[in-house]
C-alpha cells in the first residue's frame, strides 16, 4: 500500500546543484519518505521497459491470493518465440508456483513469467484484465504492457510511472524476499540447480537492497529498478535504456552520491557520457491501490 507521504511525490526539474554523467536515457531518484526528487533525467521520456514488467505480473498474480503450492507445469506456449530467449527451465517442468515466481523475478526467467499469466485464475485473458486494471489503480498514465514477461517492445512506460510500480511492489513482502534473494537452489526435473539474482548489487557490500529488478532487450537497452537504504533514508531508482556496462556505472554513481562514500566501483566499462541533474519539482497525485485494487474497465 502506497505510504502517505508519497502523495505529494515532487517531479519537475528545477534549477540544478549537482550533475552526474549518466549512460542511462531516463533516470529518477527519489527519497520514498518525502517523496523529494534527488535526481533526475527524462523521467518523462517514453521507453520499453524489458524484464521491469515482471514486477508488474507478479503482483497482479499474488493480488489474486492463488495456491503458493499447486504445482504448474511449463508448457510449450511458455517459450519465448518473440525474441528466442534462452532458459534453464525444459518444457515439461513441473513446479510449486512459488517457484515460479522466484524464477520469475530473481532469475528473470520468461518462461515462468508466462506460466504465471497463463496460469492466472480465470486464464491468460483475465490475467490481461487484471493487468490493465493494475496499471490503472497505481495511476501509470502513461504504462502499457500487453503481456507478462517484458520480451514484447510494446510494453512502455516512464520512469516517473515506473516509480510508483517500484513503491507498490516495495508492499508485497514475498516480491521484496525474492527480489533481494542472492541466489536459490530449485529442483529442477529432481535435480537441484542453482540459480542467481540478475542485479550484481544484491549481497555486494555496502549495499542494502530492499527491491530489485533488471531487465533487458535490444529496444528497451539496460534498465533497473531498486528500492534501498542508503544514507539513512530509503531511496527508490529507475534507471532506462542505458548502454551495457553503463546501468551498473550509473547505479554505482547514484550509491556514491548518496553516501558520499567511496563504495567499491562495479567492473564495468563507462560508455558515453549523459547529464542527470538533482532536482525538486512540482506535487504529483499517486493513487492508493493495494493488493485488493478493484478492477476497472
Amino acid at each position: 500500500m502506497f505510504r502517505s507521504a508519497l502523495a505529494a511525490l515532487l517531479l519537475t526539474a528545477s534549477a540544478a546543484v549537482l550533475a552526474l554523467p549518466f549512460s542511462s536515457q531516463s533516470a529518477l531518484v527519489i527519497d520514498e519518505a518525502t517523496g523529494r526528487v534527488l535526481l533526475e533525467k527524462n523521467s518523462d521520456r517514453l521507453s520499453s521497459i524489458a524484464s521491469l514488467t515482471k514486477l508488474m505480473t507478479a503482483m497482479v498474480v499474488l493480488d489474486a491470493h492463488p495456491d503458493m503450492n499447486e504445482p504448474i507445469s511449463i508448457e510449450q506456449s511458455d517459450v519465448d518465440m518473440l525474441k528466442h530467449s534462452s532458459s534453464r527451465v525444459p518444457v515439461g517442468t513441473t513446479l510449486p508456483r512459488r517457484d515460479v515466481l522466484q524464477l520469475a523475478l530473481m532469475s528473470s526467467d520468461n518462461r515462468a513469467a508466462a506460466s504465471l499469466a497463463r496460469t492466472y485464475p480465470g486464464g491468460y485473458g483475465a490475467f490481461l484484465q487484471a493487468l490493465q486494471a493494475k496499471i490503472t489503480a497505481l495511476g501509470m498514465t502513461r504504462t502499457v504492457i500487453e503481456e507478462p514477461t517484458g520480451l514484447s517492445p510494446n510494453n512502455q512506460s516512464t520512469a516517473t510511472d515506473l516509480i510508483k510500480m517500484a513503491v507498490a511492489a516495495g508492499d508485497y513482502p514475498d516480491i521484496a524476499r525474492i527480489t533481494t534473494d542472492q541466489r536459490d537452489l530449485i529442483t529442477i526435473n529432481h535435480r537441484a540447480t542453482e540459480y542467481h539474482n540478475t542485479n550484481q548489487f544484491v549481497g555486494r557490500k555496502g549495499w542494502e537492497i530492499l527491491l530489485s529488478k533488471t531487465g533487458y532487450t535490444m529496444e528497451a537497452g539496460r534498465c533497473l529498478i531498486m528500492r534501498m537504504k542508503s544514507a539513512g533514508k530509503n531511496v527508490v531508482m529507475v534507471l532506462l535504456n542505458a548502454t551495457p556496462s553503463g546501468r551498473n556505472m550509473d547505479a554505482w554513481q547514484i550509491q556514491r552520491f548518496l553516501t558520499g562514500v567511496a563504495i567499491p566501483q562495479p567492473n564495468t566499462r563507462r560508455s558515453g557520457r549523459h547529464v542527470a541533474k538533482s532536482a525538486k519539482g512540482r506535487p504529483m497525485k499517486l493513487v492508493k491501490a493495494g493488493r485488493g485494487a478493484k478492477r476497472v474497465s
